[in-house]
């Protein structure tokens, strides 16, 4: 029996999905102004498919973001409120949520994706700094994601690393099967400098499963604890800094098969696993599922 550590799926497309609103620049946070009850739903749906860690929504909650595209001004109420969101979405949850880990959101601070529109490294640790000191307090784990390139990653390692919280670090690798950053540095040098900083695990977020199943077995020589979580999105490119989401074109990425890709990570060795973009309850649901039947224990990070 291993024991995997359940995460939760994408919370920002199905937050949007749920709410029935257009998307906006800021993703689901905007959702969480106006309907916050839309946000406590999409985390009580995670955990009754089994995540043991549901993440905060905060991934469009960084101070670049907020000031392109919001309010400034509004940073620590948005990271307050998600905060007592996914406090009470647990302690609603009853019995079922008893053990769940709530996971603070470190995500790259101008854009996802785009190496290039990235903070140089003092000015990314400022902002990291101010994130981690709103959340430390209130989680149990931190999730660095879908970092781009390694000076925004190293920077958010060692804004983390100020606290005592877990810390695990997600790259996003590029679509192509060259086992590259998006940025176009190797994967193999990006793990072995990162891993250096001593996270408690390194994983592979907001790529396709294809990418991240040729570049496990990087991952599986590091040294480290691993795993990965996919998105549900053909390609990535067209979304811009500044855009929507509504700018992407999903695929049919059922539950069935997204956990037949999750099957062959465990089988490399993870044991880290969630879902990214347009992988929601259901996915998790079916995940959760797969991984007891093949005599795995689902647990939370620690």
């Amino acid at each position: 029996m291993t024991d995997i550590a359940l995460l939760d799926g994408g919370n920002g497309q199905e937050i949007i999905a749920r709410s029935g609103k257009p998307s906006h620049p800021l993703w689901s946070l905007q959702v969480m102004f106006d309907t916050p009850d839309v946000i406590a739903d999409v985390h009580r749906a995670f955990i009754d498919a089994g995540s043991r860690v549901i993440t905060l929504n905060t991934y469009a909650v960084t101070p670049a973001r907020m000031a392109r595209d919001g309010d400034a001004a509004q940073f620590d109420a948005a990271q307050a409120s998600a905060i007592r969101i996914a406090q009470d979405a647990i302690r609603r949850a009853g019995s079922t949520g008893t053990g769940v880990q709530i996971a603070g959101c470190l995500p790259p601070l101008v854009a996802s994706f785009h190496a290039d529109a990235a903070m140089g490294y003092d000015a990314s640790l400022a902002d990291y700094r101010r994130i981690v000191a709103a959340q430390a307090g209130h989680v149990d784990v931190f999730l660095i994601e879908t970092m781009s390139n390694i000076t925004e990653a190293r920077a958010a390692l060692d804004a983390a690393r100020e606290t005592d919280v877990p810390v695990y670090l997600g790259l996003s690798i590029a679509d192509d099967m060259s086992d590259r950053l998006r940025s176009g540095e190797d994967l193999t040098e990006a793990v072995a400098i990162l891993a250096d900083k001593a996270p408690d695990g390194i994983f592979l977020n907001c790529s396709t499963p294809e990418a991240i199943t040729r570049a496990m077995p990087i991952l599986a020589r590091s040294g480290t604890r691993f795993g990965a979580y996919a998105n549900g999105f053909v390609a990535v490119e067209a979304l811009t800094p500044g855009g929507t989401v509504a700018s992407l074109t999903t695929r049919n990425l059922t539950p069935q098969v997204y956990a037949d890709f999750a099957a062959q990570w465990v089988d490399l060795g993870a044991t880290i696993i969630g879902g990214c973009c347009e992988v929601g309850p259901a996915h998790i649901a079916h995940l959760a599922d797969r991984l007891r039947s093949a005599g795995h224990r689902i647990t939370a990070l620690d």
